[in-house]
Formats: structure tokens, C-alpha cells, sequence
């Protein structure tokens, strides 16, 4: 059996579904092999409220994934967002083993108490990262790879991810009923950042801000390691929405507005003009100034980056931020969304593109849109090297239709932290720790 390192990546939107299916090249980097779009109204605020749509969305992405890489899918690492999904800072102290020497049991009871610490946890909501922050090994801080160190005590904390196991049950019924298998999931934050951030960002201090169709997710990374984030309630959709009660118009034709003539910040309009909007069931068309549009989207895009603002400022960090913001997701195309978020937010601000990516159809991905897709593909294929000892996941294929073709064996996924994994250098933290993240 041909052994490749492929992974999919899955990434199921309140507006769309995107599929990628990739490998790692000899160098590291991601070569796309295939990709796969839909339209999905199955989702609200990145929740499953309609089962059958979403799923039928699925099918459809992951249909022309297939035909384009020529390898049929099985096993995904699908997404997971929205307001129920919380993060959780967790301490833990261990005692060293015997030797003295931190050793990767070290660590797994050391990530396993973090997990245990946690007060307020229920029967509702199930864990879905456990990311080491910072070790302290006896009086020695700020350690970020323990193992190997001299010492009798470890300890330091862990940043939990946790959502409701009701939702995060919705999303695997809609993987499985499409025929898939859940391999892993990523809370999306930490993909968008795998996927736009420069390792020089993240140590300096950054936040990642990916424009959704139904939330905007703010994440925060500081010296390493991912240390806040949230998921706002506004975001594109919300954009649509005002135009096409703005201009009396219906939902599409206000995407088509905003997409074709929308820009989010009104100093970078220039010239005024007229735009023809076509008119609801055979009504006449009507004219619209396009500066009137602009003060729609302005005022709705000012208020996603003000509530950034204020999610950015709770969490005590911005002062800390060196590097700025860097702004990712469908909803960051507009014009003039960089200098309205500049301003509004008070940072340096650039646009987000997956970054690592080569060879392949590296072009139908260069897109912000992709940054959380390409950013779960990266997550698995940066931790499969690290499974040796794990069974590994089979997608069947290349195929063609109603041919026998010899299997793709795959490494599979795993869910870790908030690693660059596009970065192949990356901390030595991250490439001791993650073989072992997912049996905790």
C-alpha cells in the first residue's frame, strides 16, 4: 500500500463549506491537491440548526474535492466554533519522577491534573484541547520544552478548550451522516492561526481575527502560545443583512452588492456613482448611491471591530501586542476593512493569507476565506509524523469511477495546540508534546 502524508481538512461555515485535501512535501510545506466549495444555510452563528442541509452541503464539497484530487475522502478533521465553545485556564503542579529527570509521563500526568483542576466543568461539555502554556520546573520559569530538565517539582498551566457535547454532537452526526469520519476536532481560532501566522508574530505578541459568515473569532497569541480568545456574534452576514434591508433588496443581491461595489471604510470610497439594483419579482430596477451603501457597511463593519476591541481589551493583553492584528476569513476581503480595522482597533493590521503553501493548486486556496480550512489541514499534517505508533487512517483512493485502485494510507489527525504547523521549525515544546496531546 502507497503510503503519502494526505489530510483533509474540513471546515463547515454558517455561508459555506470548504474541503481540502493536501499533503506535506519534502520540505514541509502543503501541497493542495484538491479543494471543494458549497453554499450551507444549515448553520446559524457556526451552530447546526438544520441537520439535512448541512449535510447535504458536505456532500457536495467533499464531491468536488474528490474529483479534483482523485482520491475518494473518509476521515476529516472538521472545524468546531460558536458562542458555546470556552476556554479555560487551568494550573498544575506534579512531583518528578523518581530520576529527577522530566521525563513525557512528566508531562501527561502534568496535562492530566491541568484537565482535573478544572472547577466548573459539567455533564454538558466535553474537552476539546489541552494546550501546555508554560512550565516551571522548581524555581526555573518560562520553560517551554521540560523534558530532559533537572528538578522535583513541575508545574505551570494549560489552556482548555471546552464546548457543549450537544453541539459538538450535531457536528459529527452531520460528518458521519455524510459518510465521513470525524478524525479530529479543531477549535477554529487555533486553525486560523496555524494558517496566517508568521512564527515572529506569535512570539512578539499578536491577535488573529478571522471575519466569518455568522461569528468573527478572536484569538490572542503571546510569547508562544495562544493565551485568549472568543467568538463574537457579528460578522458578515450580519453585513448582508443590513443591505439588503438598506436597499430593499433581496439577500443575494446584497452579497452581489457587497461583494461587487462594497467598501468597509467610507475615506477609501473616492469617487461617488450610481448602482442599478435589480428590482424584487419583476418590480422595477432602482438606482442607489453607491456612499450610501458604503455608510451601511461601514457602520456594521465599525461595530465587529469595536466589539474586537473590547474582547481584546478584557483579556489584559493588549499592551502586548506588538505585532499587531492580522485579519483573516471571507468577511476581511473588502476594501478598506485593513484601515477601518487599524483605526477603529488601534494596531498595526494586515491581511491574512494561508501561508506555507506550494506546488499543487496553490492558487485556488491563496485566499483569506481558506485561512481556517488550510489551517486544519496543516494541524494534521504537522502532528502526523509524530504518530508513529497509532494506526493509521485510510482514505480509499485514487479512484475513478467504478474502477478497483489501491488505498492511500494516511497518517492520522490529532488535536493539539496552537503550534505554527505551517512553520516546519517551529518550538521543540510543540515537537515533544504533540505526539502525546491526544491520549489525554
Amino acid at each position: 500500500m502507497l503510503k503519502r502524508n494526505i489530510a483533509v481538512g474540513l471546515d463547515i461555515g454558517t455561508t459555506k463549506v470548504c474541503v481540502v485535501v493536501a499533503e506535506k512535501d519534502e520540505i514541509g510545506k502543503l501541497n493542495v491537491l484538491g479543494n471543494g466549495r458549497s453554499n450551507s444555510d444549515g448553520l446559524q452563528r457556526a451552530t447546526v440548526v438544520n441537520i439535512n442541509k448541512t449535510v447535504a452541503a458536505i456532500k457536495a464539497a467533499i464531491a468536488d474535492a474528490e474529483r479534483e484530487s482523485s482520491i475518494r475522502i473518509k476521515g476529516v478533521n472538521v472545524g468546531i466554533s460558536g458562542a458555546h465553545v470556552n476556554c479555560i485556564h487551568s494550573n498544575s503542579e506534579i512531583s518528578v519522577n523518581q530520576t529527577g529527570i522530566v521525563n513525557e509521563s512528566d508531562v501527561r500526568r502534568f496535562l492530566e491534573k491541568a484537565k482535573t483542576n478544572i472547577k466548573y466543568l459539567d455533564i454538558d461539555h466535553e474537552i476539546i484541547h489541552v494546550i501546555p502554556q508554560e512550565f516551571i520546573v522548581d524555581d526555573q520559569d518560562g520553560v517551554l520544552d521540560p523534558i530532559g530538565m533537572a528538578g522535583t517539582t513541575m508545574r505551570g498551566s494549560a489552556y482548555i478548550v471546552v464546548g457543549l457535547r450537544t453541539k459538538i454532537r450535531n457536528i459529527k452526526q452531520c460528518i458521519e451522516k455524510a459518510g465521513l469520519d470525524v478524525s479530529a476536532l479543531t477549535f477554529e481560532p487555533v486553525a486560523s492561526g496555524i494558517a496566517v501566522m508568521k512564527e515572529s508574530e506569535k512570539k512578539s505578541g499578536v491577535v488573529v481575527i478571522d471575519i466569518g459568515g455568522g461569528t468573527t473569532e478572536v484569538a490572542i497569541y503571546i510569547d508562544g502560545a495562544i493565551r485568549y480568545s472568543e467568538v463574537v456574534k457579528v460578522a458578515a452576514n450580519d453585513v448582508t443583512h443590513d443591505v439588503a434591508h438598506g436597499v430593499k433588496a433581496l439577500h443575494e443581491v446584497a452579497e452581489e452588492l457587497k461583494i461587487r461595489h462594497g467598501y468597509a471604510y467610507s475615506k477609501m470610497l473616492g469617487e461617488d456613482e450610481t448602482i442599478l439594483i435589480p428590482g424584487i419579482e419583476g418590480r422595477p430596477q432602482k438606482s442607489f448611491p453607491k456612499s450610501s451603501l458604503t455608510m451601511i457597511i461601514e457602520a456594521r463593519m465599525m461595530e465587529i471591530f469595536e466589539l474586537v476591541r473590547d474582547s481584546i481589551k478584557r483579556s489584559g493583553y493588549y499592551e502586548y501586542l506588538n505585532a499587531g492584528a492580522i485579519i483573516t476569513g471571507g468577511g476581511a476581503l473588502m476594501p478598506g476593512t485593513e484601515e477601518l480595522a487599524r483605526d477603529v482597533l488601534g494596531l498595526d493590521v494586515r491581511l491574512g493569507y494561508p501561508e506555507g503553501v506550494s506546488g499543487g493548486i496553490k492558487g485556488s486556496v491563496n485566499n483569506p476565506m481558506y485561512a481556517t480550512v488550510m489551517g486544519l489541514v496543516a494541524h494534521s499534517l504537522q502532528n502526523s509524523i509524530f504518530e508513529e505508533q497509532r494506526e493509521t487512517q485510510v482514505i480509499e483512493g485514487p479512484f475513478k469511477s467504478g474502477d478497483e485502485s489501491p488505498g492511500v494510507e494516511v497518517s492520522p489527525t490529532v488535536v493539539t495546540g496552537g503550534a505554527t504547523a505551517l512553520n516546519p521549525a517551529g518550538n521543540k515544546i510543540v515537537d515533544r508534546l504533540k505526539k502525546f496531546w491526544e491520549q489525554l
